[in-house]
């Protein structure tokens, strides 16, 4: 396959097998990211439904359900937990903060339901492992969205087939106004360590190039360095407003990643190698449009705008279709739990290598 071929081909679903079927989801949290996100992707999905929502309380439930004609059950969380209406789903997408992801994927999988869950996938690497032996008898997928995103699955195919030579760095940066992305009120989950865990804005923002730096080289983190700040008060209670830190990969790269969430909106990714680069502008946060550009040693340069313009919702249906085609048809959906514990084994290592001001091995 040609470069062109690859460019001309980025929004074909190379993933996609099932021809017919419906996977039908409970929607466990209610939060802006579920009803503002999620709930239109499987509305827009051409093998997933909502079928249940799940939330604090039978009101907050009961208005998902009022909106969409495909829900037959409201919940309550410990209604969900204690088995009701496990008749009216397939599956779990487990949406709530970080620290309570255990509990819920659990009780999916006490229930013998395929579990979607989103990253990072708890607040601990302790907890995470818990809920990876939890869920060992069902399907668990971990919700990386990028990994389904067109653009992004052919960089992974050009870096592997050798289209910018061995890579040798990876810069990748994500920045946002949490507290005006998110409500607007720094009275919230993400900016306290017992929900979120380690810190607010590597474990919400870095996961994304740090996960995404994997899947497209198809290699792990070795080790890390890191060095992070709060000054804003409302960021008093974790260690993180800005951070930046840097991965070796078991490949010899090396990936340099700044993150913050009190910063312009701003996202990207870059891949650059031995005979030419791939820059994803802009990148991991919805703006658009979109571009996958290939840059080559001889002068040649080739972009890509391919046309979406709600690009969160496109990922997530993206996401959505492979986890239901993988679920339908019986096979292990990727990325799974063992593939996001190494992720946690590397946001932990990120936090220590901050606090000690050493390189800190991933193990």
């Amino acid at each position: 396959m040609t470069v062109d071929d690859y460019l001309s081909g980025i929004r074909q679903r190379d993933w996609e097998e099932l021809e017919s079927g419906t996977l039908r989801v409970a929607l466990v949290g209610l939060g802006w990211w579920t009803r503002e996100q999620a709930v239109p992707a499987i509305r827009e999905s051409k093998f997933c439904e909502t079928t249940v929502a799940v939330s604090s309380s039978h009101e907050k439930a009961e208005t998902v359900a009022h909106d969409s004609s495909t829900v037959s059950a409201a919940l309550t969380y410990d209604e969900f937990v204690n088995g009701d209406a496990t008749d009216e789903y397939d599956a779990a997408y487990v949406c709530t903060p970080n620290a309570s992801h255990l509990q819920y994927v659990s009780a999916a999988a006490d229930h013998g339901k395929a579990v979607l869950c989103e990253k990072p996938m708890e607040a601990t690497l302790d907890r995470a492992e818990e809920l990876v032996a939890a869920a060992e008898d069902v399907p668990l997928m971990v919700a990386y969205r990028m990994q389904t995103d067109p653009q992004v699955r052919r960089m992974r195919e050009l870096v592997r087939d050798g289209a910018i030579g061995d890579p040798v760095a990876v810069h990748g940066h994500m920045e946002q106004q949490m507290l005006d992305v998110v409500s607007g009120n720094p009275d919230q989950w993400r900016l306290d360590p017992d929900l979120a865990g380690y810190g607010s804005t590597v474990m919400d923002l870095g996961i994304y190039p740090l996960n995404t730096a994997r899947f497209v080289l198809d290699a792990d983190p070795m080790s890390v360095t890191a060095q992070m700040h709060s000054e804003h008060e409302a960021f008093d209670d974790v260690p993180d407003e800005h951070a930046t830190f840097s991965l070796r990969f078991d490949d010899g790269t090396y990936a340099a990643c700044t993150v913050s969430q009190n910063a312009h909106l701003s996202g990207g990714f870059r891949v650059i190698g031995t005979e030419g680069e791939l820059r994803l502008d802009p990148a991991f946060l919805g703006a658009t449009p979109q571009t996958l550009t290939l840059r080559l040693a001889d002068g040649r340069e080739m972009e890509i705008d391919d046309g979406r313009r709600d690009l969160f919702g496109d990922e997530m249906t993206e996401e959505f279709d492979y986890f239901a085609d993988r679920v339908v048809r019986g096979v292990e959906p990727t990325p799974d739990g063992e593939h996001a514990l190494v992720d946690m084994r590397t946001l932990a290592a990120i936090y220590e290598a901050a606090e000690t001001e050493r390189r800190v091995s991933v193990e």
